[in-house]
């Protein structure tokens, strides 16, 4: 199939590269609007209790959690008639704004000591901005600037809440993706010219990166049509378009180059590479997908949605070097050696020479003679790296991911340091079965007290009044009266940080209690329970795919049952030294101030664990498809276990450690962002491709495979006949192009 796409590619190059050139400019026109269409949400699942208590919220009550905070300050004190009078002033007009559900603040509910600063100069308005997290950020960019500022109405006021730090997040997740590109690109293109050691070679594996980038961006546009797509998409996108394209077009390339130096002409050279290295190269975008493929069984949309951007992405990085590169490698012909600054020598190259005995050849060799020490060594390296994951705590990200200059995260930081209670954090517990609130009134008004008896419970308030430490510390007046609509609901106003441990207690604590009536508890603290527990209710799917479908690729690559299982167990070990630096570094915080400032909160947001080794994962199988390939095309050559390790891996060592280095580079792009789950998943996603090119492929594999021997290529006979009729081979009979010189090397026979 693969020659015949060559075939085809160049006898229509020139057709082919009009066609691209077309649908890169319907990709810039067409998917540069992209940005606006993106969403900022996609962080709940739909059918847990805290998001049905949401909905009863908004549906039984017209109330919900505030996702606005406005910090008002004044030094003549928030109790001066003139401060006060304008207070009322500002939350009547946010109020009456449209969109906006309900408004309050100090001022209007009687001067609750909750909504006002130890110091007596600052207050706060709460508000909820009627919608989804788009509507919310479509009302911000059209209204906020109304509300804040040094002087409205002679305040100073500051914006906050979930509603400010989404769109604090959107706008610098923009910011930064155009900063990290303009850094990585040049970076990345003095790299590769290194690499190669030219320009003109350099510049393709960039052409085709971009080519994919653009284009799916394209399908994104698209896909927005249709579904919510989270606009850290796009930085999967550039991320991953920009490093598997590089890596798919450095391994061609590479095999390209052997071709033309064991003498063959463009076309052959063409031909072979594609039905070699592109055939691999096709199968490792299988693998990735797949490994991708898996995000797709939680029920979270910013999760789904990554998957919709990095499926593709694996799928046309792979298309475009199977198509758009071997047509530009022959229309470029000889001159792809154009602007040469180092010359090659034979050996030289990229994948180590025609014979493949160069540094890596040699490396495996050294390894395999001490194959248990090694062995032993690497993994009790990777499993002491791998430590602090068993300290792993994570979180929902809030305003704290930001710099601290974002105006959501200044706001959060003055409510935690200087207010009693975290008002706007609230829990809120709806009674779904009290048909008859006056009937009633005695069995809510015990529950309450219980409920405010609870540690870290700063007050309830419910339509029966105001409690705290088991009294009514409130009368029912007209603040109350909202609480009871079709049915009745309570909120719990903690004393602490809802993303914490003490918030995640007492929502189990809250649940436990027994209640008049069935009861939906959410808010902030109830949501994090319930998005880790969807997670993790789901992470078994979701294994279970990648890990089944990655083991029966490597068979069908390998025929063998051995070696997918021994891929595997690598490649998890691998991946918890990562996870393991990443607690260490971002949920301890040692690493604050190294890869840029950031708040240490203890937790690592939720889906970085998940979104990581989805990618990570998808990644290592990537070199390991590429490192087993030319492994078993030398074994079925030689049949020669040891002498196949090390000629596999003297063919590619030097070319995956080259790629590994390029996509780290690109990912650690991501560290020049402000938000902190991106430096962490840029991180993560360096760490994994370095330590897997280096100690997994250049330690670990020669060991293991040194120590199992012939048995790396068992399988019962069952599985050897059906390997035999639908394995994936990148070995093929290809008549070897003739000699350029007729004399042969001295010592060899004819």
């Amino acid at each position: 199939m693969l020659a015949r796409l060559a075939q085809f590619v160049l006898r229509r190059r020139k057709s082919l590269l009009y066609v691209v050139v077309l649908l890169f400019a319907v990709s810039g026109a067409v998917g540069g609007s992209v940005f606006n269409k993106l969403s900022t949400g996609g962080y709940v699942d739909s059918s847990t209790e805290s998001a049905r208590g949401t909905e009863a919220l908004e549906s039984r009550f017209g109330a919900g959690d505030p996702n606005l905070v406005l910090l008002v300050t004044d030094e003549r004190g928030v109790d001066d008639p003139a401060v006060a009078e304008a207070g009322a002033a500002l939350t009547q007009r946010l109020g009456e704004e449209e969109g906006i559900r309900e408004s309050y603040s100090y001022w209007t509910l009687g001067g609750p000591p909750e909504l006002r600063s130890e110091n007596a100069d600052r207050a706060l308005v709460l508000a909820r901005i009627d919608g989804n997290e788009d509507e919310m950020q479509a009302w911000m960019d059209d209204h906020i600037d109304a509300f804040t500022g040094d002087d409205v109405d002679g305040l100073t006021v500051r914006p906050g809440g979930v509603a400010q730090a989404n769109e604090d997040i959107t706008r610098q997740t923009e910011s930064d993706l155009f900063k990290a590109e303009a850094l990585v690109f040049p970076v990345i293109l003095v790299a590769l010219v290194l690499v190669f050691g030219g320009v003109v070679a350099a510049m393709l594996p960039l052409g085709v990166g971009v080519f994919t980038i653009a284009t799916v961006f394209l399908l994104l546009r698209v896909l927005t049509e249709v579904t919510d797509v989270s606009v850290l998409a796009l930085n999967i996108v550039t991320g991953l378009g920009l490093g598997l394209a590089i890596d798919y077009s450095l391994f061609i390339i590479s095999r390209y180059r052997e071709e033309l130096r064991r003498g063959a002409d463009t076309d052959q050279a063409i031909v072979i590479a594609m039905r070699t290295a592109g055939r691999t190269v096709l199968f490792s975008a299988l693998t990735v997908a797949i490994a991708l493929s898996g995000l797709l069984v939680f029920p979270f949309y910013f999760l789904r949605s990554l998957a919709y951007a990095g499926i593709p992405t694996a799928l046309l990085a792979a298309a475009a070097s199977l198509t758009l590169l071997p047509a530009l490698l022959k229309v470029l012909g000889p001159r792809i050696d154009k602007w040469q600054f180092r010359r090659r020598k034979e050996g030289d190259g990229l994948a180590g020479g025609v014979d493949g005995q160069g540094f890596w050849y040699r490396l495996a060799l050294r390894v395999m003679r001490f194959p248990g020490r090694i062995a032993f060594t690497v993994v009790a390296l990777l499993l002491v790296l791998g430590v602090p994951f068993l300290d792993l705590k994570m979180g929902l990200a809030d305003e704290r991911v930001l710099p601290t200059s974002a105006a959501s995260h200044e706001v959060g930081n003055v409510v935690r340091e200087e207010f009693t209670s975290q008002e706007h954090q609230a829990m809120t517990v709806v009674l779904e079965d009290v048909p008859n609130a006056a009937a009633s009134a005695d069995a809510i008004d015990d529950y309450a007290r219980e409920l405010s008896t609870l540690s870290g419970v700063a007050h309830v308030e419910t339509v029966t009044g105001g409690y705290h430490d088991g009294r009514q510390v409130a009368e029912p007046g007209p603040q109350h009266e909202g609480y009871l609509g079709d049915g009745v609901y309570l909120k719990i106003v903690p004393e602490h940080e809802a993303m914490s441990e003490e918030g995640e207690r007492l929502v189990h604590e809250v649940r436990d209690l027994p209640a008049p009536s069935s009861v939906l508890v959410s808010g902030p603290s109830a949501e994090l329970v319930d998005s880790i527990d969807s997670m993790t209710s789901r992470l078994p799917l979701a294994l279970g795919i990648i890990v089944g479908s990655t083991f029966v690729l490597l068979f069908l690559l390998t025929g063998s049952l051995l070696l997918p299982l021994k891929a595997l167990v690598l490649n998890l070990l691998s991946l918890s030294a990562t996870f393991g630096a990443l607690v260490w570094g971002f949920q301890s915080g040692h690493l604050e101030g190294i890869v840029g400032d950031f708040t240490v909160t203890g937790t690592i947001t939720w889906s970085v664990p998940i979104l990581l080794f989805c990618v990570a994962f998808g990644l290592s199988m990537d070199y390991e498809v590429f490192l087993l390939s030319r492994i078993k095309e030398a074994y079925d050559k030689t049949g020669d276990n040891q002498l196949a390790v090390a000629q596999g891996l003297g063919h590619t060592g030097r070319l995956i450690s080259a790629a590994a280095v390029l996509i780290a580079i690109v990912f650690i792009g991501f560290l020049t962002s402000g938000v902190v789950y991106l430096k962490a998943i840029g991180l993560g996603l360096a760490l994994a491709v370095v330590m897997d090119a280096t100690l997994v492929r250049g330690a670990l594999v020669p060991s293991f495979m040194k120590l199992a021997g012939r048995a790396n290529w068992w399988a019962p006979a069952p599985l050897r006949r059906l390997h035999a009729r639908v394995g994936l081979r990148e070995s093929v009979e290809i008549p070897a192009p003739a000699p350029t010189t007729p004399t042969p090397p001295p010592g060899k026979a004819d």
